[in-house]
């Protein structure tokens, strides 16, 4: 159970929470342009804090905010404060359709989603022992292709490495070793294409991969399509 279960939170409106808390952080590095392992570092500190927090005592706003200024910071790719809370500020009034009027820098506004900003990265860098260090599968991925020699083929690489990304918006990254991450979505991948890969041995074995480890990532692939 995780500390928002516990103060009373459903698991569904937790998974929708998390969800949502992900898909401000991409959009954000999407428009602000940061490579993808500024936005899955994020992402996963972000998952990675509200196994050890609650939604119902920490607001989702602050810890995104929090999360991104840190991972900009910890992937050597930093962005100013005032676009980090602009991009994000706009983004969920463009949600809940409210109007899209960008904090001039010397409101009030401004000034309490800075204060936001800030107190969210303390939090999440007490949270997680200031641990923000994060491994990610996409390097083991490529690896495990061209071993497989799937490097090539048309469809596979694609489908695995966006299964990748989707995987971001679950606990998968917080439950899993890259390395079973990685393998769960070959394996998912190889399987949406009809492939058959070598079973004597299983290839997984070969990446030190536990099998129902691999397949449980599988499932939660299938789960969110």
């Amino acid at each position: 159970q995780s500390p928002s279960q516990k103060r009373g939170m459903t698991r569904e409106l937790e998974s929708d929470m998390r969800a949502y808390g992900c898909h401000l952080i991409e959009s954000s590095g999407i428009v602000l342009r940061v490579p993808q392992v500024v936005m899955a570092s994020a992402q996963i500190m972000f998952q990675r804090f509200y196994y050890l927090a609650s939604f119902t005592e920490f607001s989702l706003r602050s810890t995104v905010l929090g999360a991104l200024f840190l991972a900009c910071k910890v992937e050597e790719n930093p962005q100013t404060v005032r676009n980090i809370i602009n991009v994000v500020d706009i983004i969920i009034k463009r949600d809940r359709g409210y109007p899209e009027i960008v904090t001039d820098g010397y409101d009030s506004e401004y000034y309490d989603l800075k204060n936001e900003m800030i107190i969210g990265e303390m939090q999440v860098l007490r949270m997680l022992g200031f641990n923000v260090q994060v491994e990610l599968p996409y390097g083991l991925l490529v690896n495990y292709m061209q071993s497989l020699n799937l490097s090539s083929h048309p469809r596979v690489p694609q489908l695995a490495w966006n299964y990748l990304n989707d995987l971001l918006r679950t606990p998968i990254y917080v439950c899993f070793q890259p390395d079973t991450i990685a393998c769960g979505a070959i394996y998912m991948a190889a399987y949406e294409c009809n492939l058959q890969l070598p079973m004597s041995p299983p290839w997984w074995i070969i990446f030190d991969a536990n099998g129902e480890d691999v397949v449980q990532v599988a499932k939660t692939i299938k789960a969110l399509y």
